[in-house]
């Protein structure tokens, strides 16, 4: 016997309800990029698409970015609740003030990407040799910032180094046009940079390090608002335990990944982003200390060093506490946080 119409519309109107009182029920945050969109941002689609995001009952806009130390300021200014940016900028911003700079919850760059590349033809073997050598840099970035303390840490006078402050864009080329015998970059746009011009980064160009040659510091990670992190503890527990299981099976798959990226942005060249994404992965994130601590998670001694390398390298005026700069509660269990081996 058919129900009711008034009983059908009953239970139609309970349904309507629920379904939004669950939708309102959803936390909205909203999240920056760094950068416009590259292979090194599939996780965060990946969650996304796989509603691993919906899962955590979190309603997450994804925008492009500015810049690392930009995801700070987009944050700070409230237009956004949580980010993937740069902890060295958390860093200087927590000393100039205190209680105000994001809190990074999940470090995913455990090696900084700051690098000195040259020709593997040139007699630079090691920062000492820059004495003496002209080399080119982008005028405002970490890598021009850290180069004193770098040179310093060596043995070096940063005078004796002629720096060429360039375009971002510019740095390869005039290496390889010789007209600097090295160059000060950010290993994860110059690797792609130099493969799109047809040169392999590998065998033709040697990438001494900052990390190897004693500026010993952290990178990119999820940073949020201090307003989130102590209204809304559990979303940001939630929002990071979507990015770091979207993020081991993106490495589990990276051609899934991009294909499913390229749904996103049409334009991605997927060959060049594949290489990125494994690249960055290898070199930046699967380290040996994220094989001993979980990705995500820092060494608290390591992390004290580097406050106290920025505070310097930046003049701060105090050296804030790591507990000002990261916070690990958020993270979930060492073993679900494990790096995975590549196979593809």
């Amino acid at each position: 016997m058919p129900l009711p119409r008034y009983v059908v519309a009953i239970v139609v109107a309970l349904c309507c309800a629920l379904s939004t009182a669950s939708a309102q029920d959803k936390t909205k945050i909203r999240f920056t990029l760094d950068w416009k969109l590259q292979g090194i941002h599939a996780w965060y689609f990946w969650a996304k698409s796989k509603n691993y995001f919906a899962d955590e009952n979190l309603d997450v806009t994804i925008d492009q970015g500015e810049g690392s130390a930009m995801t700070v300021t987009r944050i700070m200014s409230g237009a956004y609740d949580a980010g993937f940016g740069d902890a060295n900028a958390v860093i200087q911003t927590a000393a100039q003030k205190p209680g105000e700079a994001p809190l990074m919850v999940y470090m995913i760059y455990s090696k900084a990407p700051f690098a000195i590349l040259t020709k593997a033809s040139s007699p630079i073997m090691a920062v000492k040799d820059l004495s003496g050598r002209k080399l080119d840099s982008a005028p405002g970035g970490a890598s021009l910032a850290l180069l004193p303390m770098l040179a310093k840490k060596n043995g070096i006078d940063p005078a004796t180094i002629d720096i060429m402050q360039v375009a971002p864009n510019l740095q390869e080329q005039i290496l390889i046009g010789g007209q600097v015998d090295a160059a000060a970059v950010f290993t994860a746009t110059s690797y792609m940079n130099l493969i799109a011009q047809k040169l392999d980064p590998d065998k033709d160009f040697r990438w001494i390090y900052y990390a190897d040659a004693g500026v010993d510091l952290y990178s990119n990670g999820i940073m949020v608002s201090q307003k989130l992190a102590k209204e809304k503890p559990e979303a940001v527990k939630g929002l990071v335990r979507a990015i770091n299981r979207a993020l081991r099976e993106t490495m589990t798959d990276p051609t899934a990944a991009i294909e499913l990226l390229a749904q996103t942005e049409p334009l991605l060249n997927k060959d060049i982003e594949k290489r990125r994404l494994i690249y960055v992965y290898k070199t930046l994130i699967d380290t040996p200390e994220a094989r001993s601590l979980g990705i995500g998670d820092v060494s608290d001694a390591r992390l004290t060093d580097a406050i106290a390398t920025i505070v310097e390298s930046y003049k701060l005026p105090r050296v804030p506490k790591a507990g000002e700069v990261f916070d690990r509660s958020f993270l979930p269990p060492k073993a679900e946080r494990m790096p995975v081996t590549l196979t593809n």
